[in-house]
């Protein structure tokens, strides 16, 4: 597990491209493992497990947690992105076809991830598990979420280039949680803008995943105070950590998804502190 340290938006103002990069871009997928970052941010940790066919991937502690398990302080959002899969927790085993979610709550002890597709051949064909996670005081039980039985929401307009669909699967009229927020949001073709007008929220911390790019596309992921943003270019399958003194916004070259993942004091998912576009710097 590797570990990224706090940074603070008065050190931010002098950070150059790589060091931008570097603090709050975060690449996870790897074929055949899983890769876990702890972030100082909310102490969330994000990761994601690609596992070969026939072999399965478990999720474990680590030292940095000084815990017997993962789950024993903690609860978990999944969003497969790939292939079939199958996540076990605790022998009970759900099925996770493409962009299936899943909430694992406190005191599970054994997790493992696996794909299941028969012809897989290569990486796009295996499960492709982003996991995000964060501390939880009191349990939930574990529950899938079906794409089908999300909460749907369409936003945007054609005119605005912002036409999207926002899936919500754990979130306080949903799948109970202690603090953790999980869905994802899908833009139409032709789309390009999320999260725009901007917004932060003092009261919780946030991670994008962005991922449906092709391999020659990108999405232009505004980050800052208002009025002092900067960009980072993001590729497929990288996810960007924003604290709570920033804007998360993108604009694509190609419509794309993101799963976006939150922790913090409430779960109220309009719980936004907004932003004009002509107050933007």
């Amino acid at each position: 597990m590797n570990v990224r340290y706090t940074i603070g938006k008065n050190e931010y103002k002098r950070m150059t491209t790589d060091e931008l990069r570097n603090a709050f871009l975060v690449d996870l997928f790897e074929t055949g493992k899983l890769n876990l970052l702890y972030c100082e941010v909310e102490r969330a940790i994000t990761g994601a497990a690609v596992p070969s066919l026939g072999k399965p991937l478990v999720l474990e502690a680590g030292k940095e947690l000084a815990s017997d398990y993962f789950c024993q302080r903690r609860e978990v959002g999944v969003l497969n992105i790939g292939g079939a899969g199958t996540v076990t927790v605790d022998g009970t085993e759900y099925a996770m076809d493409n962009l299936d979610g899943l909430y694992i709550g406190r005191g599970a002890k054994e997790i493992s991830f696996q794909t299941v597709e028969a012809d897989c051949v290569g990486a796009q064909s295996s499960a492709r598990f982003y996991l995000i996670s964060y501390p939880a005081h009191t349990d939930y039980p574990t529950m899938q979420a079906k794409k089908a039985d999300a909460n749907a929401i369409e936003l945007g307009t054609v005119e605005d280039a912002n036409k999207r669909t926002i899936y919500q699967y754990i979130h306080e009229n949903g799948i109970k949680s202690c603090q953790l927020v999980m869905g994802f949001t899908a833009l139409e073709p032709g789309s390009v803008w999320n999260t725009m007008p901007c917004h932060t929220h003092e009261r919780r911390t946030e991670v994008y995943l962005y991922f449906g790019l092709d391999e020659d596309s990108r999405v232009f992921h505004m980050m800052g105070p208002s009025n002092e943003t900067r960009h980072l270019v993001v590729g497929n399958e990288q996810a960007v950590i924003s604290p709570m003194w920033s804007i998360h916004s993108g604009c694509g070259t190609q419509a794309y998804q993101f799963c976006w993942g939150m922790g913090g004091e409430n779960q109220r998912f309009d719980d936004m502190d907004h932003i004009a576009i002509k107050d933007l710097k």
